[in-house]
């Protein structure tokens, strides 16, 4: 396939069949399988993920030209979809859990995590998902307590997802080059996980506490509640810890007070 890569959609295709067939191998299709490649680019991972035969692989794709190629390709052995991921409304997609693979264009990656760990019933709609993200995005992915790299991307990612990452791939298994190496992340959904009535009182939280992340936690605290002194003593919290202290549950916690607070 003739193609010049566009920097715009951020696409920077996968070429080592060998990572492409292990990537493949860790979904452990079967033919009970729902598949869903996002970005299939020219078609490298699309390939390998046919051999397995699932029971049907829908392949979202932005790129008009790449979708007119590849729909001439596979004919009717794939569904494809010209649109832009961002877009795509998971709730209508399809109704059983599905597999996703996806070599995220770098610009996207972060939001469409967040977009999917917002949806509320993101473990009835996906079994697994299998993702490519530039690795200084994963690092704060897979982020623990008390490291540089934790903040809210891994806070918001452990409340309902369970994440390992799987290795670091360098810039030359790709065309055209990036500048950055790339890491590849496991996800599965977690079935039990901290209800709030509102997620967005996660995201509010953790954005105060994150943006004075040098601070201790009474600033973020006061700006929280009427009586922090109140929810220190409650929680059993050390008010002169920063939030890179503080683990996801103590997170989940404070939120759930804010919600109570705003009641």
């Amino acid at each position: 396939m003739n193609f010049a890569p566009k920097k715009s959609l951020g696409q920077n295709f996968l070429l080592n069949k060998e990572i492409i067939k292990y990537i493949v191998e860790l979904g452990k299709i079967t033919n009970e399988n729902i598949v869903i490649e996002i970005g299939p680019g020219t078609g490298n991972l699309t390939e390998e993920i046919l051999k397995k035969r699932p029971k049907k692989l829908f392949a979202i794709e932005k790129d008009k030209n790449l979708y007119f190629e590849l729909k001439n390709k596979y004919k009717s052995d794939i569904k494809l979809i010209n649109e832009d991921v961002l877009k795509v409304e998971w709730n209508d997609f399809y109704d059983e859990p599905c597999l996703v693979f996806g070599n995220l264009p770098y610009n996207i990656s972060a939001k469409l995590l967040i977009d999917w760990i917002r949806l509320n019933n993101l473990n009835s709609l996906f079994k697994k998902f299998i993702l490519m993200f530039q690795k200084e995005v994963a690092d704060r992915i897979v982020a623990d307590v008390n490291s540089s790299k934790y903040g809210r991307l891994s806070i918001l990612t452990e409340w309902k997802m369970s994440v390992k990452k799987i290795m670091d791939i360098e810039p030359n298994n790709f065309f055209p080059k990036p500048k950055v190496k790339s890491s590849l992340l496991y996800f599965e959904p977690k079935e039990k996980f901290y209800r709030f009535k509102n997620s967005k009182n996660l995201e509010k939280v953790t954005n105060i506490f994150f943006q004075n992340k040098r601070k201790m936690i009474k600033k973020p605290l006061n700006i929280l509640f009427n009586d922090s002194k109140k929810i220190i003593k409650k929680l059993n919290l050390d008010e002169k810890s920063r939030p890179q202290n503080l683990d996801p549950l103590t997170f989940f916690k404070i939120s759930k007070e804010y919600e109570n607070e705003l009641n």
